[in-house]
Parts: structure tokens; sequence; C-alpha cells
């Protein structure tokens, strides 16, 4: 996750000077709504592309990983923003806890609520048949370990 968050960050930089522009954003807190939402979508768009295209995003690449329907193809654009929008089950619960709780202001409850928020979700898999996550399963999608096969020499 770390990693894709380091090959994300170029994403939404180029996203947020294309906002910037489109909005004439002479600072960074107006239209910070309007900010929020579009980097919103346009993760949802990455990944969404990236899904459908082959099933990886240039992290799962790295790790060998895949993400397939479970007749095995890649995932169709519904399929896709469904799983998009249900893997926010990772930070809603937590994020939640933290306003009921009206701990945004202490940085430290508010990271170690997220933190035991997603570490709780990932625990999840383990009791799920196949350790899947429960986005996955309600999308009726699967991650697989995936090798290319290897090139030829000639």
């Amino acid at each position: 996750m770390l990693y894709e968050g380091v090959l994300l960050f170029g994403v939404l930089m180029i996203g947020s000077l294309l906002f910037a522009i489109a909005a004439d954003q002479r600072h960074a807190l107006h239209g910070r709504v309007g900010f929020q939402i579009f980097l919103f979508l346009l993760l949802g768009l990455y990944f969404c592309w990236c899904w459908t295209r082959g099933g990886q995003t240039l992290a799962l690449k790295t790790w060998h990983v895949r993400l397939i329907r479970l007749d095995g193809r890649s995932p169709g654009w519904p399929q896709a923003i469904a799983r998009y929008l249900l893997s926010w089950l990772w930070f809603v619960p937590a994020l939640l806890a933290v306003q009921q709780l009206g701990l945004q202001s202490d940085k430290r409850l508010f990271s170690a609520a997220l933190l035991i928020g997603m570490l709780g979700y990932a625990l999840l898999a383990l009791l799920l048949p196949d350790r899947q996550f429960l986005h996955d399963r309600l999308c009726r999608t699967r991650l697989i370990t995936w090798r290319p096969a290897p090139r030829r020499r000639a």
C-alpha cells in the first residue's frame, strides 16, 4: 500500500496542478471541497482504468498481483467502480469513529484510530473464505498471484 501511495503521489500532483489551473485557484483553501471531490474522482479513474485494462496498477505489476473477476477475466467498469467505492471501507469506519468521538484535532489519536481501523479491516480478510478482502468479496473480484510468461531470448 505504501508503494502504491508513492506512485499515486505523481498522479495526484499532476491532477492538482490541472485543477488549480482550470479553477484559477489562487489559494489552497479556495474551492477545497471541489478539489477533494476532483481528487477522489481522479483516484477512482486511475484505479478503475488500471483494473479494467489487465487488472493491475503499476504497484500490482511490481508485486505480480492481478485483480480478476471470479470467472478469471479483468473486471468491467461497473465492477471496478463498485470495488473502488467499497475499498474505502478501509478508512470509513475509523473516520466515522474519530468524528463521533471528537478526535479530529488530536493527530496522534486520529492516526491511531485510522491505523487500528485499517488493521482491523485487513485482519477481517483472514476470517473470510479465500482470505480475500471484504470489498473484493462484495464485488465478486479477487486478487491473485500472477507472473507474466518469461520472455524468449532471440
